[in-house]
């Protein structure tokens, strides 16, 4: 049975930044609630897992990789990262902004989350920092224009832009970002601690002055939007110190751990470690603790380039990136049988389809699985090789081939 592919029911993830309208489209279901549906996750997260459809019955995925571990995940990938899927793939559908954050790498995630654990704090804790014992690189390929600040800008460009709507008592700031070393982590400390008061002017100063330059650049489009939002929280300034990235549909990001940074508006596909750990520190209503993500961000200017995907003689976009535990990438399928084998490589790949007619077929399946717009399949490493007819567009997760160097 395991020499299939499975169809797969996925779980939604109701945030109050979400879309009422990206994910119901995509999966052609009605929201006569007009919930905002956050994220579509695919995977096989404790706190949220998929289920797959095995010879008529639902069973959710957990349970089914850890019945059959090596033929489910593939032998490299259950011997590096046990009987566990490595990564968590989601459909990301921003209608308001995320929360300003960052990812702790894998050392610090181990000593947060053993720390915690011994202080009694529960898992399911608002104030808990960590959740598991993983770090959580990422991935953000646009399906919608997509806006996002990633990483911190250079000095000499976080100085240009404040010190056009910066009042005149806070130039010490700028002072600091242009003379010290540590520059952007003191600049960038000094605001999260400002007291409540101090922030609730300087921020209202600085939307007033955006107000009178929000025609010429988007940073100050956003910062007004923000401050109408979250009018006492210092990542309404986020947009002039951090990169400001705009992605059209196909273009992705690498986030890597300790970058902070936050989804601005947009519908993405998303790849990840398979972790939970997030250290937020603005924009948001939840848990914020400041000393631990000034311990875990990296302050040091960050290019905010784009990747660029490398194109397999096949036609499909691999979005290569430095993480062991996921790959992603997209196939075109355009009336033609698209043959799907990882030349000897066998490893758990989840396929969504995002536009088009499809039908999915492992070597040793009788019949192929229809795979229309919004639904998902996952297949088996032992499920490989396997065909798409069709025409549409899908979207892959996998483990990278790169592992067999490991």
């Amino acid at each position: 049975m395991f020499s299939r592919v499975w169809p797969m029911k996925n779980p939604i993830q109701y945030y109050g930044w979400g879309s009422t309208t990206a994910i119901p489209q995509l999966l052609g279901m009605e929201n006569p609630e007009n919930k905002p549906m956050a994220e579509l996750w695919m995977g096989a997260h404790p706190k949220a897992p998929s289920e797959v459809l095995v010879l008529g019955r639902w069973t959710k995925l957990p349970d089914l990789i850890q019945e059959a571990p090596e033929p489910i995940l593939g032998k490299l990938v259950y011997e590096r990262f046990g009987p566990e899927l490595p990564f968590l793939f989601k459909v990301l559908a921003a209608q308001e902004p995320l929360s300003i954050q960052a990812h702790p790498n894998k050392a610090q995630a181990r000593e947060g989350f053993l720390r915690e654990e011994a202080l009694g704090i529960p898992i399911d804790a608002q104030e808990r920092n960590y959740r598991d014992q993983n770090h959580k690189p990422e991935l953000l390929c646009a399906l919608t224009r997509f806006e996002a600040l990633k990483g911190f800008r250079p000095p000499a460009e976080i100085v240009e832009l404040f010190k056009k709507v910066l009042p005149p008592r806070f130039s010490n700031w700028l002072e600091i970002l242009q003379t010290s070393s540590t520059g952007i982590r003191d600049f960038f400390e000094a605001l999260m601690r400002m007291d409540k008061d101090g922030l609730r002017r300087l921020l209202g100063s600085v939307a007033e002055m955006a107000r009178q330059l929000e025609g010429s650049q988007r940073e100050f489009q956003w910062v007004i939007l923000l401050h109408k939002r979250y009018p006492t929280d210092p990542g309404v300034l986020s947009p002039l110190f951090l990169n400001l990235v705009i992605l059209e549909p196909g273009e992705a990001i690498y986030l890597p751990a300790g970058e902070l940074h936050a989804y601005l508006e947009g519908m993405g596909i998303e790849i990840m470690a398979n972790s939970d750990n997030v250290l937020r520190g603005g924009l948001t209503n939840k848990h914020v603790d400041v000393d631990e993500l000034v311990n875990v961000c990296k302050f040091r200017p960050t290019d905010p380039y784009k990747l660029r995907p490398k194109v397999t003689e096949m036609g499909e976009w691999i979005y290569e990136t430095p993480a062991e535990e996921f790959q992603l990438s997209v196939v075109r399928v355009d009336n033609e049988v698209v043959s799907q084998n990882q030349g000897g490589f066998g490893a758990a790949s989840i396929i969504i389809c995002t536009e088009g007619q499809l039908w999915v077929k492992a070597k040793e399946q009788p019949d192929p699985v229809e795979l229309s717009k919004g639904r998902s399949i996952f297949i088996p490493a032992v499920g490989h090789p396997y065909t798409i007819r069709g025409q549409g567009i899908v979207y892959k997760a996998t483990v990278p081939h790169a592992l067999r160097e490991v």
